[in-house]
């Protein structure tokens, strides 16, 4: 059994005068345990709406969300469905609740009844899990919004949810802050097999997943590896959908009449192969 499992689900919000906004249309999506899936698609396809379903922040219209076996649409299963699922917003700022560090990490836990020695272990290797533990006695306002998202992780983690939920949580920040936010979600996805989900407009973000899911208009357009879902150049460009640079890089040349071996994912990748295509010429010319 996936450990998501989205069964056939639509979605709307109720606007003024009784009438209705669809989000989501008839989606269905499964995530296995251990996986990191990136989340794609344009603002207001579903993204968001769809990553609130899945720790019980909102209940499909219809159709069925099970969280490793739990239903997310009975209230009596949401206390658990969020012990399982934890959401990350995009501005962190929104999520840290006190003064210091640690006492925000163990908000979480506190609120669960967990027992103060074990908050204490919890808060200690989740900060240490996402390097803040050298941190722990600093105000979370005078950080960086790095620093700041990797504290907001660190707050799922000391729950010991078996999944993180990641809502475009490097939009407000510098490339840095990105990178910092990157490398502690692939080390918790690959050390730890915490499930990861990143919904993100970064492309070159997306292809560090595993898999990748694109949406368009609350429904499921591509879903796949990255290499298979961007080889696709031409229809994500029919939805007005980016590509990794590199991707776009070569797409670009192939189509001004450049042979090119393969469509790269990343800038090594894109480098490796220039270069490689250089060296090879070089010899050429050397043998001549």
């Amino acid at each position: 059994m996936a450990f998501i499992d989205i069964k056939d689900v639509c979605f709307s919000y109720d606007l003024e005068a009784g009438v209705k906004k669809d989000v989501l249309h008839h989606v269905s999506l499964q995530v296995e345990r251990g996986e990191f899936v990136a989340l794609l698609g344009h603002n207001g396809c579903g993204k968001s709406t769809l990553s609130k379903l899945f720790n019980g922040m909102l209940t499909a219209g219809s159709g069925q969300v099970l969280i490793d076996g739990l239903d997310a649409g009975l209230e009596e299963n949401q206390l658990e469905v969020r012990r399982r699922v934890g959401l990350v917003l995009q501005n962190p700022d929104n999520q840290l609740v006190a003064g210091i560090v640690e006492e925000d990490v163990a908000f979480g836990p506190e609120n669960l009844g967990v027992p103060p020695e074990e908050i204490r272990q919890r808060v200690d290797a989740a900060l240490k899990a996402v390097d803040m533990y050298h941190y722990r006695e600093h105000a979370p306002h005078k950080l960086s919004g790095g620093q700041k998202q990797r504290v907001a992780i660190a707050g799922i983690i000391a729950m010991e949810t078996s999944c993180i939920v990641l809502d475009e949580p490097t939009a407000m920040l510098d490339p840095r802050g990105r990178e910092e936010v990157m490398e502690t979600i692939t080390r918790l996805n690959k050390e730890k097999g915490i499930t990861i989900v990143l919904i993100t407009h970064y492309m070159d973000e997306a292809v560090r997943a595993g898999r990748v899911v694109v949406m368009d208009d609350g429904r499921i357009l591509m879903d796949g590896a990255p290499r298979e879902v961007f080889g696709q150049v031409e229809r994500l460009k029919r939805h007005d959908l980016d590509v990794p640079q590199a991707t776009e890089l070569c797409y670009r040349l192939q189509a001004a009449g450049v042979n090119l071996p393969a469509i790269p994912l990343s800038v090594e990748e894109c480098v490796g192969m220039f270069r490689e295509m250089l060296g090879g010429r070089a010899d050429e010319r050397m043998d001549s």
